[in-house]
């Protein structure tokens, strides 16, 4: 085969890739699941798509755990996993009384040490102040956020893969 033949068929073949990718991310939109992770023998995709804010749509990233060796991900829906942050409290004290644990630098944060792993928090969890609460990834390292407080979560402000701000408020608490 010509290497042009060759070109051709890598680039249909990433099409027919990215094709299945879009069909997955409407299948997430459609379901209104904030991640799915796929594995179908050797290939593995994982997608997480951001809340939609009340001014902005969807956001959504594709980010390949494991280069698929075919170059083809599954239409399926084997191997789907889907996380979702807990319910908010039912009652919020009054908010003068809360501290804020915000942001200390720009990245994406994450509720979790893993996909498939237990939030770090979640609303009515104790924290004391080396208490992780969260990771923000930025330029490719992960920094562990402590809480450096005592007391309840009574609000998680931000969505698992949410890009954050510096001095964004992540959380409130109740202090003990």
């Amino acid at each position: 085969m010509s290497n042009e033949l060759r070109k051709d068929a890598a680039m249909a073949e990433k099409d027919t890739d990215l094709q299945k990718i879009k069909k997955l991310i409407e299948i997430m939109k459609q379901n209104e699941l904030l991640e799915v992770e796929i594995k179908h023998g050797d290939d593995k995709i994982f997608l997480k798509r951001c809340q939609a804010q009340p001014a902005l749509g969807p956001v959504v990233t594709a980010t390949p755990m494991i280069k698929p060796e075919s170059g083809a991900a599954p239409a399926g829906s084997e191997g789907i996993e889907a996380l979702s942050r807990p319910p908010a409290p039912q009652s919020v004290p009054d908010p003068e009384d809360l501290v804020e644990i915000k942001s200390p630098i720009v990245g994406t944060f994450y509720a979790t040490p893993s996909p498939d792993s237990e939030f770090y928090v979640e609303p009515g969890s104790t924290v004391k102040p080396q208490t992780v609460v969260c990771i923000i990834e930025a330029m490719k390292v992960m920094n562990e956020i402590k809480a450096e407080t005592s007391g309840t979560i009574v609000e998680i402000l931000v969505t698992n893969g949410q890009a954050v701000e510096y001095g964004q408020v992540l959380f409130k608490v109740k202090p003990d």
